[in-house]
């Protein structure tokens, strides 16, 4: 038995919707001493990522499901505060799959452990943001998947997040002209003003269908699909003979209570004619370039060329209600959870 004092958050039962009282719930749960080859890592931020909702529902999707009485799943930044290991040291910052939790065991070769290297001017928290697994999703989905030439028309939801900051500052590298859609006037002019994009509709204001035209005149040669449902529905109309969807995830369906009954971004693609080039596509194809496309972004970062935002909550106590409300879109750009320093 360890020394360490650790708590987590566990599933308790699946919820059925929205997350409700009972669903999660924080428990005392030992650290187990560190076997040969292993190194026992503190968590300091932890990333809070809409994927995880999908998998707390009795449903096979591409990744499985979370066990009942399993802890929550999720990335971390951690010190790694015991090692038997020659791969890592104590002192060594790493990115791991800890789950949500404040004390993690693991082998120091396990699979999605990567040792930090940090860069001045890059804080820690951003290798879970912008220049960790989403900013690398925003930019391979982007580069490899809706292939930008210079002078397309890209547009990207849920923009003002840490996927959809990358998507657009990448696009506009690439010579693209690019359309955010956002909740809410502040989300849309940090878009624009600070982010550079080109312009930014504001799905809450009521117009989208008109307000997305009048911002695409030219169509739409590249739609980045973070959202899904009534913004899916706005752009398909507006894409371009030769568009290309990379399709990341769809938010707005996550809270579903019966996921087989909602109207996803492929039904609504495969009924156009013609149809758009579209696949869903996940970050860990190009996982072979992880530490490549890390460098890539921790760079810009480090130039300020790379602009985001955090919205940040204090203590594991608060991660249930961020996720919760980052899943109606109340977080402002990436959701994260600090633990320690």
């Amino acid at each position: 038995m360890s020394e360490y004092r650790n708590r987590a958050i566990v599933l308790k039962q699946r919820p059925q919707g929205e997350i409700q009282e009972g669903d999660l719930a924080m428990e005392a749960r030992p650290v187990r001493a560190p076997g040969e080859g292993e190194v026992v890592a503190q968590v300091l931020w932890l990333s809070l990522d809409p994927y995880m909702r999908p998998r707390m529902n009795d449903a096979k999707g591409y990744m499985d499901p979370i066990g009942i009485d399993e802890v929550i799943v999720g990335e971390s930044v951690a010190r790694v505060v015991e090692s038997r290991s020659d791969k890592l040291k104590v002192g060594d910052l790493v990115t791991c799959y800890s789950g949500w939790q404040e004390y993690v065991t693991f082998p120091a070769d396990a699979p999605m452990v990567y040792k930090i290297h940090q860069k001045n001017n890059v804080p820690l928290q951003t290798y879970l943001g912008v220049a960790g697994m989403p900013g690398r999703t925003g930019y391979c989905g982007l580069m490899y998947v809706g292939k930008p030439k210079a002078g397309d028309t890209v547009v990207v939801s849920a923009a003002s997040g840490p996927v959809g900051t990358v998507v657009g500052q990448t696009a506009k590298q690439e010579g693209c002209r690019v359309v955010g859609v956002a909740g809410g006037p502040e989300k849309c002019r940090f878009v624009t003003d600070e982010l550079g994009f080109d312009a930014c509709v504001d799905y809450k204001a009521g117009n989208l269908e008109d307000d997305l035209k009048a911002a695409c005149p030219d169509g739409i040669d590249i739609y980045f699909e973070n959202v899904g449902g009534a913004v899916t529905k706005a752009v398909a109309p507006l894409l371009n003979p030769g568009a290309r969807v990379p399709i990341c995830g769809y938010v707005s369906a996550y809270n579903a209570k019966d996921m087989s009954e909602v109207e996803t971004p492929f039904q609504i693609l495969k009924a156009l004619d013609p149809v758009p080039e579209h696949r869903f596509f996940l970050v860990t194809e190009w996982q072979d370039r992880h530490q490549e496309i890390t460098q890539i972004l921790a760079d810009r970062v480090a130039s300020g060329e790379l602009k985001y935002r955090e919205t940040i909550a204090e203590g594991l106590d608060s991660a249930i209600d961020a996720f919760k409300g980052m899943l109606k879109g109340r977080n402002f750009g990436k959701q994260l959870v600090h633990i320690a320093d």
